[in-house]
């Protein structure tokens, strides 16, 4: 089995600062990518940051220069720290990685529970 635990979100007025984190565990043998989702009333869910191995991490346009996306491996953790909140930031936030499980060759997609965000003032 393999689980995303996430941790963090509430409620920030505008102008604010908060922090996600996410926590893989159980049989991984290899996560190959992280990352944020994001879906906000009435909306689709949307990719807003994510860090494939190897590579810089990417950033929808609507966070970048606002969140930052940090990995690490050795915890196989991930969090987003979300400056700069304004309304439109609210959503739920989903933790998202493919993994590669103990017993298995392939990688699946993985998610967290969602976590609640309200910017609010």
């Amino acid at each position: 089995q393999v689980h995303l635990v996430e941790s963090g979100g509430g409620i920030a007025q505008p102008g604010g600062s908060l922090t996600l984190s996410c926590e893989a565990s159980g049989s991984i043998s290899t996560i190959h990518a992280m990352g944020w989702y994001r879906q906000a009333p009435g909306k689709e869910r949307k990719l807003i940051a994510a860090v494939v191995s190897g590579n810089s991490p990417n950033y929808d346009d609507s966070v970048k220069d606002r969140f930052t996306i940090s990995r690490d491996p050795a915890k196989n953790t991930v969090s987003l720290q979300m400056n700069n909140l304004i309304p439109v930031d609210t959503a739920v936030y989903t933790c998202w990685a493919v993994i590669v499980s103990s017993w298995g060759i392939v990688g699946y997609d993985y998610w967290g529970q969602g976590t609640q965000v309200n910017v609010s003032s």
